[in-house]
C-alpha cells in the first residue's frame, strides 16, 4: 500500500533575514530568492508542485524550484507582491492535491472499485449524449 504524503508550507513566522536573495547571473534583472520550507517535500509532493506551477498562466515571468527544505524562486523585482501571492497559491493547490492524493490512498479496494464503475459510467454516458448531439437529424 502506498504512504500517506505530507504537505509543506513555507516555515512561519517568516524571517526575513533567513530568506536568502542574490542577483542571478545568467538572466538580466533576474533574483534568486530562498524561502524556508517547513520540512523537505517528498516525491509525491513535489511531482504536485511541479505540474501546479508549470500550469501557471504565469509560467513565462518567473521559475519555481524545490532545492532541499527551500523554495528557489528565480524572478525580476517586477510587481513582487504578486509573485508572492502566486507562490501562496501555488502552495496552497499543491496541498490540496495532496489531501485528494491521501484520500485516494486511505480508499479501500471496494471502494476504489465503486469510484472506478462510476467514472466509467459516466464515461459511457456522457459518450451517448454526444452520439445524441451528433444524430439529432436521425431522430
Amino acid at each position: 500500500m502506498k504512504g500517506l504524503a505530507k504537505k509543506v508550507n513555507l516555515l512561519r513566522p517568516l524571517d526575513v533575514d533567513k530568506i536568502t536573495i542574490e542577483r542571478d547571473h545568467y538572466f538580466q534583472d533576474a533574483y534568486i530568492i530562498d524561502f524556508p520550507l517547513d520540512s523537505t517535500p517528498d516525491h509525491v509532493w513535489q511531482d504536485i508542485f511541479e505540474h501546479q506551477w508549470r500550469s501557471s498562466r504565469y509560467l513565462w515571468d518567473r521559475k519555481l524550484f524545490v532545492i532541499g527544505d527551500k523554495l528557489r524562486l528565480l524572478s525580476t523585482a517586477n510587481d513582487f507582491v504578486s509573485k508572492l501571492n502566486w507562490i501562496k497559491q501555488v502552495l496552497e493547490q499543491t496541498n490540496k492535491g495532496i489531501d485528494d492524493y491521501n484520500r485516494q490512498v486511505r480508499m479501500t479496494p471496494v471502494e476504489k472499485e465503486a469510484k472506478k464503475k462510476r467514472l466509467e459510467d459516466e464515461t459511457a454516458i456522457e459518450d451517448l449524449r454526444k452520439m445524441i448531439v451528433s444524430n439529432q437529424g436521425t431522430l
